[in-house]
């Protein structure tokens, strides 16, 4: 280890004799500090420094008391969020292959892509069941039959058409806690049916004009024992 430098002992210039007594006068210490070569220099007039200004105190007071726990504020994000790219093989009229949710392995018919990059998929639902939805383009097999779907108006369909309205929660009030809660019945409603009927409509035209197509839409896709999934041709 490398040896400390010893520091310089640092001594009163007017040692104690005893505990609060100094060996130095105040006169005499007053001639030793050369204060007096200070005042004559500044006109017999000891400088005084002006104080340093203060920080400006703050209008408002802080709260006394705080929140136990922490509020989470969200963080800017100055990025805006980029569309959604469409894969090259789904065009509209494209037949996908669902991979997930309620309609697995159901084959549909690809109308459009809406805004926040879903996709608008029907069945149609006279043929195998599948309504108007919207599907993620991750969890769908592209294949390569289509259907004519130039007569099929989907211009109103938006995100907002199957978004869900919210329900306000009702107060129970105390003779009605113990009672058993009706289930609601859950019906379409009736416009929502006819935009189905409308766009079903069209399509089932165009499908009915191919042969075999119609059979095929309402099979469902499964993967049976020898079949290799990398080897398939859709």
């Amino acid at each position: 280890m490398v040896p400390s430098e010893k520091k310089a002992r640092v001594t009163s210039r007017n040692p104690d004799l005893i505990r609060g007594i100094g060996k130095f006068s105040k006169s005499k210490m007053y001639h030793k500090r050369g204060i007096w070569a200070i005042k004559a220099k500044n006109g017999g007039v000891f400088p005084k420094h002006d104080p340093k200004p203060s920080p400006p105190k703050p209008s408002e007071k802080p709260p006394k008391f705080y929140p136990a726990d922490d509020v989470k504020k969200p963080l800017a994000n100055p990025r805006k969020p980029k569309p959604t790219k469409l894969r090259a093989s789904i065009t509209p009229g494209t037949v996908l292959i669902l991979l997930t949710g309620r309609f697995m392995g159901k084959r549909v018919v690809f109308l459009k892509q809406l805004p926040s990059g879903l996709l608008l998929v029907t069945g149609p639902f006279k043929i195998n069941g599948v309504p108007l939805r919207r599907v993620n383009q991750s969890y769908v097999i592209a294949t390569s039959t289509k259907v004519d779907n130039s007569g099929v108006d989907v211009e109103k369909f938006n995100d907002k058409y199957f978004s869900k309205e919210k329900k306000m929660k009702k107060k129970k009030v105390e003779g009605e806690f113990f009672e058993a809660e009706k289930e609601e019945n859950k019906t379409l409603p009736q416009e929502k049916k006819d935009d189905q009927k409308a766009v079903d409509t069209n399509l089932i035209k165009s499908i009915e004009a191919v042969p075999d197509l119609k059979t095929y839409l309402a099979a469902r896709f499964s993967l049976r024992s020898g079949m290799k999934p990398h080897e398939l041709t859709f």
